[in-house]
């Protein structure tokens, strides 16, 4: 088997594979550290996961790699407002980031670069580009114009403008100008400050991504993505950066998730209308919101509901209840080892034919109601080996724990009302 996405900046069904020998090349844009992860990020990372694990499980080893962003205008604002040095506020919330992500369950990074340490490639990078004569300065800052033919299939910057909450600092958001974007701002210190052919000062954002990926795993990269508000000006500025200076994209495949939504607006930390992570994850731990995260299909946005989690949690308990008792060493019944096959191998198929953890969540879902609907909701006698180790295989894809590494004792409640999230 194989995976297969829509490629977002072309339009069409694309194989995501190595375009080289070794590992696939995954690179996944990382936060901004200046306050902490929501459940917005907790999507978008939630749904990287997925894809990792997908590819690792069909055989497929992955290299990983997500920036850290730790200095940015954000960053150097909020740093003032609690009297830190931006380097202090950076590294507070970079362990706190990590902490979030790893109760998260999600899959570590091969390697997580800071921005900080790369601002030397950075400065190369701008080099090249102003190599090129299309950087121009305006006032205290320099700018990149990339040629007027977009890299992107029907791309309009008019269509991608209203996906942003507020203008990001430093990188115009307007149709008149918006194909530009900074390579070079002066700046002194207590601000963060690098020397450069133009003066001291700092890099522009849209550098930081192809100066790692090109560090680490090399130009274009096999898959590249983060929410859909990072199509523009982030990865259309780092797709035209690519073509500038190695005459092909960033990324041979790109993937963006849709929005966690709080009363009808997109979360985001500059409208502080954000739920951190670490909230629900205290409340109601890792599973219970994935399994409410990955409800709608990944292109869909999710309206953030008190009420709606709640229910998720409740679903993903039963279902893991039942699960749970068919890899029991206690419990017989009349499941057989190979309808647990058939709905691994049927979750990696929703997975891998267009990624689809949605349906993969509906299939397991209705298996378990299948389950309980049994006189004998348990497994045959000898199969449970077999069993266990398919269990564990949708475990590993889905990230989830339905208790199949460790056996237990499980009482079955009576069948009820199908639950849906």
């Amino acid at each position: 088997m194989s995976l297969r996405l829509r490629d977002t900046r072309t339009g069409t069904v694309r194989t995501v594979a190595p375009g080289r020998p070794g590992p696939l090349a995954l690179y996944v844009c990382g936060p901004t550290v200046y306050d902490a992860a929501h459940v917005g990020h907790g999507r978008t990372y939630l749904y990287f996961d997925l894809l990792r694990r997908t590819l690792e499980e069909s055989g497929s080893p992955v290299r990983h790699i997500m920036n850290i962003t730790d200095f940015e205008d954000k960053v150097d604002v909020r740093a003032a407002e609690l009297g830190l040095t931006w380097k202090q506020l950076a590294r507070e919330e970079e362990r706190r980031f990590f902490s979030d992500l790893r109760r998260f369950g999600a899959l570590r990074p091969h390697a997580t670069p800071r921005a900080s340490d790369f601002v030397a490639r950075m400065v190369e990078v701008a080099r090249r580009l102003d190599r090129t004569g299309r950087v121009h300065r305006q006032g205290d800052s320099w700018f990149y114009t990339p040629p007027t033919r977009s890299r992107w299939k029907n791309f309009s910057i008019a269509g991608h403008l209203e996906l942003h909450a507020v203008p990001e600092p430093g990188h115009p958001l307007t149709e008149a100008d918006g194909r530009s974007f900074m390579v070079w701002k002066l700046q002194r210190p207590p601000l963060p400050s690098w020397p450069s052919p133009w003066g001291p000062g700092t890099p522009g954002w849209q550098l930081e991504c192809y100066a790692m990926a090109s560090r680490y795993l090399g130009m274009p990269v096999d898959l590249h993505g983060g929410g859909q508000d990072l199509i523009y000006p982030h990865h259309f500025s780092g797709n035209e950066i690519a073509f500038a200076l190695d005459r092909s994209p960033f990324s041979r495949v790109f993937f963006h998730s849709a929005f966690v939504l709080r009363e009808g607006r997109k979360m985001s930390k500059s409208l502080r209308n954000l739920v951190p992570l670490a909230q629900p994850l205290r409340e109601y731990g890792a599973g219970p919101l994935r399994w409410y995260l990955a409800g709608p299909a990944p292109t869909e946005k999710l309206e953030w509901d008190p009420r709606r989690l709640r229910r998720a949690a409740e679903s993903f308990a039963l279902v893991r209840e039942t699960l749970g008792a068919l890899a029991s060493p206690t419990v017989d019944g009349s499941v057989g080892g190979a309808a647990i096959h058939r709905l691994a191998d049927g979750v990696q198929r929703d997975l891998e034919h267009g990624f689809r953890p949605d349906l993969a969540q509906l299939r397991i879902l209705q298996f378990s109601e299948g389950v309980r609907r049994r006189a004998a909701p348990g497994l045959q006698r000898g199969d449970r080996r077999a069993a266990r180790s398919a269990l564990a295989r949708i475990e590993r894809l889905m990230g989830l724990d339905f208790g199949a590494s460790e056996p237990r004792r499980v009482g079955l409640r009576a069948p009820s009302g199908r639950r849906r999230l």
